[in-house]
């Protein structure tokens, strides 16, 4: 499954975030990482708001709700299942 992550550099729950993403036993995930300070539009709907992960949804992004690079990985893992479209 292919998500959208945005992030910026130097962020660190970005990047704890994506590692946690990445060693996801039971979810195939492909990020697409979209550096917010690369274009004007994401750096304003997200400076404040990132990490953020989307999904296209009938070829529309939907922001999916806010995961806390905190959680354990099988906690990260539910929440995504539970909110993800398949």
């Amino acid at each position: 499954m292919k998500l959208i992550f945005y992030h910026k550099p130097g962020c660190h729950l970005c990047e704890t975030l994506a590692e946690k993403l990445a060693q996801l036993p039971n979810l195939s995930l492909e990020l697409e990482m979209r550096d917010i300070t690369t274009r004007a539009d994401w750096f304003a709907a997200y400076e404040y708001e990132i990490p953020v992960i989307a999904q296209i949804v009938e070829g529309e992004e939907v922001v999916l709700p806010r995961l806390s690079p905190r959680l354990p990985i099988q906690q990260i893992e539910r929440m995504l299942k539970k909110t993800l479209r398949m």
